[in-house]
């Protein structure tokens, strides 16, 4: 269901300590808009509504958080969240921040000076619809590429999803692009871990009866030209895919 403009969104947000106004202008330095600017960075891809990101960080005040969405009529749902569970604890948000970005373009935001220990992406929208459409994917080889740019080496990705074509592809993409799976799972709730907090979507999904899979992976030394190569590789792949199916249905 698509969400409806919130007028209300802009105006309140732009009043919001822990809103980035301009993101574009912190390029570079996204470390000192914290209070605690020697703090690890974590980065949520895809934040939503912001509870995740509230109950995360309010539960982690010596690391920073950023929380990245595309649109202001999500974002104020996240801020209303994140208000209102830090206030549950007593707490000033002081370790989070929230923006408005199109993840795909990401390096308009950052660079390697935007240190990051560790990226979230929690179920993300799975682009089945069309095989073209595969390659605007949040952990598209193509897209993992781009994170390496300001994700530390040996920094982590936490992904989870309940759709198991991205699942099953995703375990493609991210050694593609450099990283080691180093543990990885088909039903995140079978033996969750301590440190799975559950989203939204996670639990309408469980309640639905669609097991959570999930995943972490490191990223490893791969030099630019190895990286170009495993990009291109896997867009060669993809048009490979499309075009095979395409003729196998008859369509020029």
């Amino acid at each position: 269901m698509r969400m409806r403009f919130k007028p209300y969104a802009r105006p309140e947000l732009l009043a919001c300590d822990y809103h980035a106004h301009t993101p574009l202008e912190n390029k570079g330095r996204w470390h000192s808009v914290f209070a605690r600017p020697d703090q690890p960075v974590h980065l949520e891809l895809g934040c939503g509504k912001g509870g995740f990101l509230a109950r995360l960080a309010s539960a982690h005040p010596d690391i920073n958080y950023l929380g990245i969405d595309i649109t202001d009529k999500v974002l104020i749902l996240a801020k209303r969240n994140i208000e209102r569970i830090y206030a549950e604890k007593g707490l000033t948000p002081d370790n989070v921040m929230i923006m408005s970005l199109d993840i795909e373009r990401i390096l308009n935001a950052f660079d390697e000076r935007d240190t990051v220990q560790r990226i979230y992406i929690n179920f993300c929208n799975p682009w089945n619809k069309k095989l073209a459409h595969k390659k605007h994917r949040l952990t598209h080889t193509r897209q993992l590429a781009l994170y390496r740019t300001f994700l530390a080496d040996e920094g982590e990705i936490y992904f989870k999803t309940d759709d198991d074509d991205l699942f099953r592809d995703s375990l493609n993409y991210f050694p593609e692009a450099g990283f080691e799976i180093v543990w990885k799972t088909f039903d995140l709730h079978a033996d969750e871990p301590d440190w799975n907090i559950r989203t939204e979507h996670e639990a309408m999904f469980t309640e639905q009866g669609i097991p959570t899979k999930a995943l972490i992976a490191v990223k490893k030394p791969m030099t630019a030209d190895e990286l170009a190569e495993a990009v291109a590789a896997r867009n060669r792949r993809d048009k490979e895919e499309s075009a095979a199916i395409r003729a196998a249905q008859g369509i020029q």
